[in-house]
């Protein structure tokens, strides 16, 4: 049985089980090895953050916002760290369920001073010395503070709550970003959560999304390429997928049509080219023979937005 399988049945078991979200990080921590905060997810959430800050700039016309929600950060808060060394006052980050710990946030704090120990850091993000003070007197005295004096220190509030319906005032926020979230979301659920981000931020504030649209099980199987879910049925990956860590499937033109629904435009986008040759060897599913091969291929992207002022 390959790999990927393997992990599947897992997850779709664990995901009917009650304390679904623990079980999981478990077997990933013990049996896959996923989520160890590893010098390539560090790094490439500090590269986010960078273009997060570098798109709002650019398109507010302030150097650095004061408050910032963040959908999904997961175990690890690199970016809103990366947002409270660069200054930002407060940053919010939603998810139906608390996934980080004591542990895993001084996992994180320490690797932002070895990053500034080794001169890189401010290769990514913006630092207010007085910032970075805070992070490495969090790290003298972590065992004598709780878990709640620790995220009022980096200013950082976890919203545990469906992002559908967020309790944030009307234009409250000047960013809101995610990072390789989207892709986890179904399409009837990620257009209400956008139509709520467009609500909570504030007229001509930006909104910033990184899209990861590989199929993750690639990210654990090298014996199947980025593309290999294109291949099932909607009915068939019903089957596959799980609740732990669904997969939409959606192309970057299905999700530009969900920015047009909401009357959101794209400020700025890039994206990545993918691997055609990859794609050409897999037998896609009939629901995406219609879609032209240069808009299946692309593998990531980065919209960023501007509000309508």
């Amino acid at each position: 049985m390959k790999k990927w399988i393997l992990k599947a049945v897992v997850q779709k078991t664990i995901s009917y089980l009650p304390f679904s979200s623990r079980i999981n990080y478990f077997f990933q921590k013990y049996i896959t090895k996923g989520v160890f905060l590893s010098d390539e997810y560090f790094y490439g959430r500090l590269i986010h953050a960078r273009e997060h800050l570098k798109g709002f700039s650019i398109y507010s016309n302030i150097d650095i916002p004061n408050s910032c929600l963040e959908l999904g950060t997961g175990w690890y808060p690199v970016v809103p760290i990366s947002f409270f060394l660069s200054g930002v006052k407060k940053t919010y980050s939603v998810d139906i369920s608390f996934l980080t710990s004591k542990e895993r946030i001084k996992k994180t704090i320490e690797k932002f001073v070895e990053a500034e120990e080794r001169g890189l850091l401010i290769e990514y993000v913006p630092i207010k010395s007085e910032n970075f003070e805070i992070l490495v007197k969090l790290l003298k005295e972590y065992d004598s503070l709780s878990l709640e004096q620790i995220l009022e220190s980096i200013n950082l509030i976890y919203l545990i709550e469906d992002a559908r319906n967020l309790s944030l005032p009307d234009e409250s926020i000047d960013l809101i970003n995610s990072n390789n979230t989207f892709e986890h979301i179904y399409p009837e659920i990620l257009t209400f959560i956008i139509k709520d981000f467009k609500r909570v931020c504030k007229k001509g504030g930006v909104m910033s999304h990184f899209i990861d649209m590989t199929d993750h099980f690639a990210h654990f199987d090298k014996s199947i390429n980025i593309y290999n879910f294109l291949h099932y049925s909607d009915a068939q990956w019903k089957w596959i997928d799980n609740s732990i860590q669904p997969q939409s499937r959606l192309r970057i033109d299905d999700y530009k049509r969900i920015y047009e629904s909401l009357d959101i435009s794209i400020s700025e986008q890039s994206y990545e080219e993918g691997q055609i040759e990859e794609l050409k060897k897999i037998k896609l599913d009939k629901k995406y023979q219609n879609k032209p091969l240069g808009t299946i291929v692309i593998s990531h992207c980065h919209f960023i937005s501007k509000m309508k002022g």
